[in-house]
């Protein structure tokens, strides 16, 4: 675990990451039942590209007309399926999202500092360590279960082919690479009862970092 040296004054900052289908949104849903702040990158994510979003303009000049909906509003299939498999396109629209991302989150948790100092705040982010934003909070969690696990729970949830899910898994960081630089781990390869409590023993240490009394 890193050496933990800051201000109780200031809000504790977590991030919360892990491979795909593996219970970061339940870990995420446990921690606010704690009573911790959450920010959801893939909720501020929508934000930025709908139409009063910081993205939306430069990105419909980057791909066109082409990817809006009859509403306007950018049809997100449309914008996926021209950076898929194309890096290059990929990079272009992840250099105008995620900046804005990271503005709307910081302003978040400015606003929430000034509210509750001694509170903690999670950003829950499925790419929070490959886009190097994960240096900067205090803590991170990173969730983990067998590839098995992740196949079925991916089939179920998205409806997805087996062969579908292994392509989902093989395009992100390795798990194992997330783990070692993970400060806590929460494997939820058991039932929720199980995860919930390995999440209630992380949350008693955050709090005694963030000078709650818990």
């Amino acid at each position: 675990m890193r050496p933990f040296a800051r201000s109780t004054e200031t809000m504790l900052r977590v991030g919360l990451t892990g491979g795909y289908a593996t219970g970061k949104s339940f870990v995420a849903a446990e921690l606010e039942k704690h009573g911790c702040h959450l920010i959801y990158a893939d909720n501020v994510g929508h934000e930025v590209l709908a139409p009063t979003g910081e993205a939306y303009t430069p990105t419909v000049a980057l791909f066109g007309q082409g990817i809006l909906a009859a509403d306007q509003t950018i049809d997100r299939k449309k914008l996926a399926s021209l950076v898929f498999g194309n890096p290059e396109s990929l990079r272009q629209l992840s250099a105008l999202i995620h900046p804005a991302v990271f503005r709307v989150e910081e302003a978040l948790m400015k606003s929430l500092d000034e509210t509750d100092p001694k509170g903690i705040v999670v950003v829950e982010a499925a790419i929070l360590i490959e886009t190097g934003r994960y240096q900067d909070y205090d803590r991170l969690i990173v969730t983990t279960c067998s590839t098995e696990k992740q196949i079925a729970r991916g089939m179920k949830r998205d409806g997805l082919s087996r062969e579908d899910v292994l392509q989902r898994i093989a395009r992100q960081m390795p798990i194992e690479e997330k783990k070692r630089l993970a400060d806590y781990i929460v494997d939820t390869e058991g039932d929720k009862n199980e995860t919930a409590a390995q999440v209630g023993d992380v949350y008693l240490n955050l709090a005694s970092l963030a000078g709650q009394t818990t």
